[in-house]
């Protein structure tokens, strides 16, 4: 399990409630590394700014993450995190390696609002 403040995602179905159930969610799928310390950073800082997005984590090495890993708008990462944006139950924006506070709130303000 990562060791973030973040609301944690545990499993496939899990995944697919959430989604489903929210209007707005942020996932950040990755390890304990340096390129994805700063993304659960920027979203922890940002989480209580924006009370009308769902922010969760997923570790990238779990078997039920493959529906991040596999996901057609992850095909050409190469990078950690994965970094993904649903509105509405469908993906609408996803990144690769290590973003910003500024971008995450940059991606956050386009997508997600």
């Amino acid at each position: 399990m990562l060791q973030t403040n973040l609301n944690h995602i545990n499993s496939e179905d899990e995944f697919k409630q959430i989604i489903e159930n929210n209007e707005n969610v942020m996932i950040c799928c990755g390890r304990m590394g340096p390129m994805c310390l700063p993304v659960y950073d920027a979203m922890e800082s940002l989480e209580d700014k924006y009370e009308n997005v769902k922010f969760y984590d997923m570790d990238f090495d779990t078997p039920h993450a493959h529906v991040i890993r596999n996901h057609e708008l992850a095909r050409k990462f190469m990078g950690l995190p994965f970094t993904f944006y649903f509105k509405n139950g469908q993906a609408v924006h996803a990144t690769t390696s290590i973003q910003t506070k500024k971008q995450v709130k940059s991606n956050l303000d386009e997508y997600l609002t």
